[in-house]
């Protein structure tokens, strides 16, 4: 019973497509993944995504079972994560704009990082509790929420990876192309530049309403 779908292809292909267009329209979390990659490598771009899709997939599983209480009970918890989260990144930009160009070395400094990007990713998702509602108000379009399955739930979740994971990558990919083709004398200004960007996003996640 629970690996019965009631998701036929048509609305498999229209989720999908239209989780493209949504992952696709600039924004912040395309920002930091996009500031990760060309300041860190395109690794670190790869672990900011995975720290967003994994944000997603708890609003969604949040949306999809009508866990509405839960959501209320925890919005505490998701305001103190929204401060902590832009306080992270707040910091994460001082550092970058104090940074050196220069190669990472050891693999200690490397695990931080990469544990580093991924936090971004996570905070810069879950500090946006309005998720959830986004959520409840979009997946009614293409499925009946009180007949879903944990087999649909399993399919909305791969198809959330895919989707945005996919999209994100792509920016990723194409930050650190760009990088790439920059020497490694204005890789300071970039540091700092990009330094700016993730202090506005810290800024802009805790100010925001």
């Amino acid at each position: 019973m629970l690996m019965q779908s009631s998701m036929t292809f048509s609305t498999i292909v229209a989720l999908f497509g239209a989780m493209v267009v949504l992952a696709s329209i600039p924004s912040v979390s395309v920002l930091a993944v996009s500031t990760r990659s060309a300041t860190s490598g395109f690794i670190h771009g790869l672990f900011t995504t995975i720290g967003i899709v994994v944000g997603d997939i708890i609003f969604i599983i949040i949306a999809i079972w009508g866990l509405s209480l839960l959501a209320e009970t925890m919005g505490s918890l998701f305001v103190l994560i929204k401060y902590l989260g832009g306080a992270y990144l707040v910091f994460l930009g001082i550092g970058l704009c104090r940074s050196k160009s220069q190669d990472m070395e050891t693999g200690e400094i490397i695990e931080t990082s990469l544990l580093s990007s991924f936090l971004t990713g996570l905070f810069i998702t879950l500090g946006d509790q309005k998720a959830t509602l986004f959520y409840l108000g979009f997946f009614p379009a293409f499925l009946d929420l009180s007949k879903i399955s944990y087999f649909d739930t399993s399919i909305i979740i791969a198809i959330t990876i895919v989707a945005v994971g996919g999209v994100k990558l792509g920016y990723a990919f194409m930050a650190y192309r760009a990088r790439l083709l920059i020497s490694s004398k204005t890789r300071k200004g970039i540091n700092i530049a990009a330094g700016c960007v993730m202090i506005a996003v810290g800024i802009f996640l805790v100010t925001k309403t």
